[in-house]
């Protein structure tokens, strides 16, 4: 499983998803533990907000995790089969983690857009 979290800093996750052009991405290792895969710093063209079609890192993801999105990006990213969820955590891995065993993820803010 694949899973990217937008993070403008590299450190903490950020809301508005849809004008994020930083994420982390983890992937599970053979023994559970999280690694972090890799991280992706994309030119503003390439944030979702900009993004005109073709192909984007961001469909390698199974999940997306942010701190705040509209229900557009959503929807953009469900036809990618790219499910997100939004929380208001702020710990990258934190978030990850909980994610991975199942735990709830506190709610995001309202977004407002």
């Amino acid at each position: 499983m694949k899973i990217a979290v937008t993070s403008q800093n590299f450190k903490t996750i950020t809301s508005h998803a849809g004008k994020t052009r930083r994420f982390l991405v983890y992937s599970g290792g053979d023994n559970g533990e999280l690694i972090e895969h890799e991280r992706i710093d994309l030119p503003k063209d390439m944030s979702m907000h900009e993004f005109k079609g073709g192909y984007h890192p961001l469909f390698e993801s199974d999940i997306l995790i942010t701190g705040g999105c509209g229900q557009g990006f959503v929807r953009k990213m469900a036809g990618h089969n790219v499910k997100v969820v939004a929380t208001s955590e702020s710990d990258p891995q934190t978030a990850v983690q909980k994610f991975i065993a199942g735990e709830a993820l506190p709610p995001a803010e309202p977004h407002e857009h």
